[in-house]
Order: C-alpha cells, then structure tokens, then sequence
C-alpha cells in the first residue's frame, strides 16, 4: 500500500520543483475557466508553509487568473451568439447570468469587481462583460482589483497570522482536504451525470 504524505510534505516537494509556479498558473487558469472550486484551497496552505514566497504565490495565481479572464472575455465576445445556452450551462445557469446581467447593466465595473472579489465563479462575468462589448481594459482592471485583493489579501493574512495560522493548518489540513477530495468528487459526478 502506497504511503499517503502529509499536506505539508506534499506542499514542499510542490514548491521545491521548478514547475511549481506553472503549475499554479495553470491550476488558476483552470479555476477561473473551469473548476468551481476556489484557489484558495491550494493558495492559503502553500503561503502557510512557505510564507517566504507568499507574495510570489499570490502574483502567479493574479496573472493565471487574468490570462484565462482574458479568453474567457473573449468566449464570450465570438461565441455567445452560437454558443450562449451551452456555455451559460456549463459555466453556472441561466438564472445566474440573466441576474449578473441585470446588476451589470446598471452597475458595469462595480459588478465586475464585486464578483472578482467574492469566492465564486467568475466564469459569468467573464462571459457577460465579453457578450456585451464592456471595453476589455476596464474589464481586465476590474478584474485585476478584485482577485488581487483576494490573492494579495491572503497573502498579507499569512503575513499578520503567521505561526498561529500555521498551528491551525496542521491541526486540520487532513480532515479538510479529505472533505474538499469529497467535495470535488460529489460535484465531478453531478457534472458527468446531466
């Protein structure tokens, strides 16, 4: 039987790789396009274990958030039009575009921000401020203010919380990735099963 590490010992083989930035790109790229699960389940234990790069950390998850908001700004540009229904589908539901939609009319860039702030999906914004023409530069600044608050809020959390935070990751990293595992499984199987 294989031996299971610990989240920690996980944690540090990750960073001590050279591929470890790009992978966190990537896996914020995929978060921001794909994954309904918050980065920050990857974010807040590798800027606890290592806090000497948390602001490295939180940079790289921005940047990977900002190049797949790109695309994604740009799905919605060329392919709302022959696409919307099954892209409004797979990224959240009609109800939750129609009532982002609603509050970007009236509020544009706030709205933008407000949902780069909160931990959900970011996908309908994408797709919204793309399918009405919302001038990208002020989408990607909208953008960039609320997930760097998020990313670079963490990042100086770590910087306050420190060992005490540490001391609580230890005691329940375990028990929490064992849910988040359940978690992703739960959501994977109610993809694949409608």
């Amino acid at each position: 039987m294989p031996k299971v590490t610990s989240p920690k010992a996980w944690l540090d083989r990750l960073n001590r790789s050279r591929h470890a930035l790009w992978l966190l790109f990537a896996a914020s790229m995929a978060e921001t396009l794909l994954v309904p699960i918050p980065i920050e389940v990857i974010l807040i234990p590798w800027m606890l274990c290592h806090p000497d790069r948390k602001w490295t950390i939180a940079a790289v998850a921005l940047a990977g958030n900002l190049t797949a908001a790109t695309l994604g700004y740009y799905f919605g540009v060329f392919a709302m039009d022959h696409w919307g229904d099954a892209l409004i589908s797979f990224f959240g539901s009609q109800e939750a575009y129609d009532q982002f939609q609603s509050r970007f009319s009236e509020e544009g860039f706030v709205a933008i921000l407000t949902i780069g702030v909160v931990p959900v999906p970011f996908q309908i914004a994408m797709l919204a401020a793309g399918a009405n023409g919302y001038p990208i530069a002020l989408f990607l600044l909208a953008a960039m203010i609320g997930r760097g608050v998020r990313y670079f809020g963490l990042a100086l959390l770590v910087a306050i919380a420190g060992e005490a935070a540490m001391k609580l990751w230890d005691r329940y990293s375990k028990p929490l990735g064992v849910l988040l595992l359940v978690l992703a499984g739960v959501w994977l199987w109610y993809e694949i099963t409608q």
